[in-house]
């Protein structure tokens, strides 16, 4: 009895294992197996290789690119800085670049353009400009196979990326902190010109402002784009703060253009009026130089990098010349500058992102295999 036990229990021991043997059997045909560290070291390798091709350089960047910068005008540092960022990115890919100045003549920006398809470029950078009267060479050049990015301009055709400052955030950021300082109420002078995109841009921000803060007056608007615009607005300041000769008479300047702004800042030294605050839009070395001055009237300005700016708009029409997918439309963030953020040393643009967060890297526009380029690139 005892054996038959035995040898009934031992069967059923063997039934169970067979049934758990083939019931793992097919969980094994049902789930993935984990990888043995050979597959591991297979799979990291294939993620190298597939890295590898993703930097590849596109076959139409494989040889240097012309490109043609055409600017509305060239005055200033912000102007300068702008430029150097174009240059700086396009001789980092191993292109050329030509830049042409139009001095403020939209007749000839277009012609600029003309030229540019002429001589068969590979891409055209616009540095502002209108669309009346640049509108019919750009569908000309895109028509042709031309890529082209706009900086500050009201250009809107298919295939055309516009990048922008975000206008309206830099009017806002700066009338907001002049709001502030004021306690809501007080004299302002504005320097304001118009016949510019970013210019009108700015404007609408304004006229929203003077609704929102009705106790803030207007006693003084002026503003002219020239050659020598700084030296310009140093004058007509001056003929302003004779008008109103008293402490209280003028509380402070918005200044739409750093050309305006250290016109306005350097009438106001001289007139030792610097109780009279400014606030202006855009920054370059010179403005920080201004700013960082002791006592210094210019108290805050609201900015993007314009080398970055340059660099972005670049990257760009790369991107377009390898067949990459572009946006219509670009803002690049601005940021805040304000006197009391900076340290007692004088600074420079480069220096700026350690004391303004997120100064100067946009990080638009980047592609893997512009790592890939530069790198080629240097080590010719």
């Amino acid at each position: 009895m005892k054996r038959f036990r035995l040898n009934y229990l031992l069967a059923l021991l063997f039934s169970v294992i067979v049934i758990l043997s083939g019931c793992m059997n097919e969980q094994d045909a049902v789930s993935p197996k984990p990888a043995k560290q050979e597959n591991g070291t297979a799979e990291k390798a294939a993620e190298t290789t597939a890295a590898t091709e993703q930097a590849e350089i596109p076959d139409k960047l494989k040889k240097p690119i012309k490109i043609a910068a055409i600017m509305q005008m060239s005055i200033g540092t912000f102007s300068s800085q702008y430029i150097a960022g174009v240059k700086e990115q396009v001789q980092k890919f191993g292109g050329e670049v030509q830049i042409y100045n139009a001095d403020n003549d939209l007749t000839k920006m277009a012609s600029y353009v003309e030229t540019a398809i002429t001589q068969n470029v590979d891409a055209i950078l616009l540095d502002h400009g209108r669309a009346d009267a640049l509108e019919g060479p750009v569908k000309k050049a895109v028509a042709k196979g031309i890529p082209v990015v706009a900086f500050d301009n009201d250009l809107n055709i298919p295939g055309v990326t516009v990048i922008d400052q975000d206008d309206y955030s830099l009017a806002w950021k700066t009338l907001k902190t002049l709001a502030e300082d004021l306690n809501g109420e007080g004299n302002i002078v504005t320097i304001w010109v118009g016949g510019f995109t970013p210019m009108e841009r700015r404007h609408v921000i304004y006229d929203a402002f003077k609704k929102r803060y009705p106790n803030i007056k207007e006693v003084a608007k002026f503003g002219t784009a020239s050659a020598n615009t700084a030296l310009d607005t140093q004058t007509q300041m001056e003929a302003i703060l004779k008008k109103y000769p008293n402490k209280g008479d003028i509380d402070a300047v918005f200044a739409t253009w750093d050309e305006f702004a250290k016109g306005a800042t350097r009438a106001i030294e001289q007139a030792g009026r610097n109780e009279i605050k400014v606030y202006g839009i855009d920054l370059s070395d010179e403005d920080l130089q201004i700013m960082q001055k002791p006592n210094s009237p210019w108290v805050a300005t609201t900015a993007t990098d314009p080398a970055e700016v340059g660099r972005a708009q670049v990257r760009f029409a790369y991107q377009k010349i390898a067949g990459e997918r572009t946006p219509n439309i670009y803002s690049l963030e601005p940021h805040l500058v304000k006197r009391s953020d900076l340290p007692n040393q004088q600074v420079s643009m480069k220096d700026l992102h350690q004391y303004i967060a997120g100064w100067g890297q946009s990080n638009v526009a980047v592609s893997p295999w512009m790592k890939t380029l530069e790198a080629q690139v240097k080590n010719k």
